[in-house]
């Protein structure tokens, strides 16, 4: 596929429900290891289980949480390097602005079974289904907690939530009062960050901000420059009010960026998003909550192609109870997505959308419904029922049971239904030569998965906390490319099948107050084929590469008074096709707290070689994006300073 195909083509619920103790957090990302021990860990409230407040301990799913003092500590300021922290995700790099995410297998550049949320708003794109990570960005500071659930959400969150949901839940602008300047400084980026915060009124605060970065570029297999440094500037502010049982939020951001490719003239990226949210405590612990947001992304490559596309979205839902052990969350939501594919005619050849521009709506309604049958059992039935563009309605069910065998432990089982919506690149790219068509649109249905889930949590002491989840998912009709009649065009079409399985386990132990341990390992086995008929183009590679297993390891300690190190050690298996070798890596954090308002800190990444890579450097057939770069050792001083 050529260049411009491969840029054209790839390029919270109650997120309001914030950590009481936030509000006592300033610079203390060294004096707050103890903030929560690991017994408290599990009181922390999620919400993108069942999209009400429930205590992490009592969650049945195979959820995850990347606190904000976890964020803080481990030295990252992109959100795919805050990710690697979550042990039931895939986390690869690919360039030094692209990478590869997914949970429970088919990574790619383009993977498409992730739906990523910022505060509610979906960052996936129509056009591949999938999430463009180099535009999306938060402060480190304002990250509240990241959840990451490993398993289908499709009955609350809709489609594309097959493999995974990532909740990305910022901090209230009340919690970050006052005035931050982080400055960093290393071999491989330059980056600075300056936010304030205040009261504009007794119920009216907010927070405004602005970053800019430089990163630099990456290394071929072969020692030569990859050519893909980039740069990026965003501003963004929040304001939230309350009064009674009344919450408002509305928060907006802004970006500008480039990037380098190798061959073409420098990648332009920028764009802007604005939502609002209204939440109210009803009477009997009912609470109603309204969300609108407005997303508009650009990208373009001068002389070869651009795309552009705007979202507007609302969503309500309503929970409540009925009578002493009934809970019922239920709401809808309608979504309208304008976008814009031009592209420029070569002397060889031409890929482009057509039709160039489409306006889709995506419709939902949705119900759960959770009912206490003793004290300690629970059943938990949902349905969505879901329309998008390009297929018929989508009856999106799921039913889950939860037992608290103990005050300590959970026993949760789950069954669930998702699908992957067609999107854009499925159903309309044409790519042609002066004499033929190489690629045409076909009628590509959406991807089916059947997922089974068993799962079980524990804290056999307040020092000791773990999970384990297994799960076993029957995938129907996943996409693959196919001869019209035996010869071109290529049409994409549902032409593969097959089952994956696998475990994922993660614990928490604390030897000492002043010291925390944590792991986590995933193993995974697919078994995909091609359905009877298919031409098996490009083998079941196309489908994604995957890794067997991962380890990670991370300790966090405070050695005296305002001293703090922290590290990190993951193994990755190698990728069967296209090939890339397993590796060992490591990275480390030792921070200094000057003063109340002072830390600094010296961060490594990639201690353990010059240069690894992590996903293949060649491509596999019909592979959307570029190939994996060797990722550098780099190093980096970082000043925080509160005012």
């Amino acid at each position: 596929m050529s260049f411009a195909a491969a840029q054209t083509c790839v390029g919270q619920g109650a997120a309001w429900a914030a950590d009481p103790a936030s509000a006592n957090r300033d610079l203390a990302s060294i004096e707050s290891l103890n903030t929560l021990s690991i017994e408290e860990l599990g009181d922390i409230e999620v919400s993108s289980v069942s999209k009400t407040a429930q205590p992490l301990s009592q969650a049945p799913a195979a959820i995850y949480v990347i606190t904000h003092d976890d964020v803080m500590r481990s030295g990252a300021t992109s959100l795919p390097e805050m990710l690697r922290l979550a042990p039931n995700l895939q986390v690869a790099q690919i360039t030094s602005s692209r990478y590869a995410i997914t949970a429970r297998g088919f990574n790619s550049s383009s993977a498409d079974k992730l739906l990523v949320l910022v505060d509610g708003r979906s960052v996936y794109t129509p056009y591949f289904s999938g999430v463009m990570w180099d535009l999306q960005g938060v402060l480190p500071d304002d990250i509240e907690r990241i959840e990451v659930i490993s398993g289908p959400g499709a009955t609350l969150w809709g489609a594309n939530a097959v493999n995974g949901v990532i909740n990305i839940i910022t901090r209230r602008s009340e919690d970050t009062q006052g005035g931050a300047l982080h400055l960093r400084a290393g071999n491989m980026e330059q980056h600075a960050s300056l936010q304030h915060g205040g009261q504009l009124g007794e119920n009216l605060s907010y927070r405004a901000y602005v970053d800019g970065f430089v990163r630099g570029d990456d290394r071929t297999l072969a020692g030569a420059n990859a050519v893909d440094g980039w740069h990026k500037v965003q501003a963004g502010v929040r304001f939230d009010w309350s009064s009674g049982n009344d919450l408002v939020t509305v928060q907006g951001d802004g970006y500008r960026g480039s990037e380098r490719s190798f061959g073409t003239a420098d990648k332009k990226i920028g764009g802007q998003n604005l939502l609002a949210r209204w939440s109210r405590e009803l009477a009997g612990g009912s609470t109603l909550q309204v969300q609108a947001y407005y997303d508009h992304l650009g990208i373009r490559v001068p002389g070869v192609a651009a795309n552009y596309v705007t979202t507007y979205d609302l969503d309500m839902q309503h929970s409540l109870s009925w009578g002493a052990r009934q809970r019922v969350t239920w709401g809808g939501g309608y979504r309208v997505v304008s976008d814009n594919f031009p592209t420029t005619l070569s002397a060889t050849q031409l890929a482009q959308f057509v039709p160039q521009r489409r306006t889709l709506g995506l419709a939902n309604v949705f119900v759960q419904d959770t009912v206490s049958i003793t004290d300690r059992l629970d059943v938990i039935a949902g349905l969505k029922l879901e329309k998008d563009p390009f297929s018929h309605v989508q009856a999106l069910p799921s039913l889950r049971m939860s037992w608290r065998r103990t005050d300590g432990d959970l026993v949760w089982l789950a069954v669930s239904r998702a699908v992957r919506a067609p999107s854009r690149l499925d159903r309309d790219l044409v790519q042609r030569t002066p004499t033929q068509v190489l690629i045409a649109g076909g009628n590509f249905q959406p991807v089916k998965l059947i997922a089974y889930e068993l799962g079980y949590r524990a804290q056999p002491s307040p020092k000791f906390s773990f999970s384990v989840s297994t799960y076993y998912n029957v995938y129907q009709d996943l996409r693959t490319v196919e001869p019209t009649n035996g010869a071109l065009p290529l049409v994409f079409a549902n032409g593969m099948e097959g089952e994956t399985y696998g475990a994922e386990a993660w614990a928490a132990y604390s030897p000492a107050d002043w010291w925390r341990l944590s792991a986590g390992v995933n193993w995974l086995h697919k078994d995909l084929r091609f359905k009877p008929g298919s031409f098996a183009l490009g083998g079941v590679q196309f489908a994604g590469d995957d890794p067997d297993y991962q380890v990670s390891v991370r300790s966090s300690m405070n050695f005296a008074p305002g001293l703090a190190l922290d590290l990190d050690l993951r193994n990755v298996g190698a990728l069967p096709a296209p090939a890339a070798p397993s590796y060992t890596e490591m990275g480390a954090r030792v921070a200094w707290a000057v003063s109340d308002r002072l830390e600094l800190s010296l961060t490594g990444a990639n201690l353990l070689h010059a240069r690894h890579l992590e996903t293949a450097p060649t491509a596999s057939t019909l592979q959307l994006g570029p190939v994996g770069a060797e990722i550098g050792r780099s190093v980096f001083l970082d000043t925080r300073l509160k005012f």
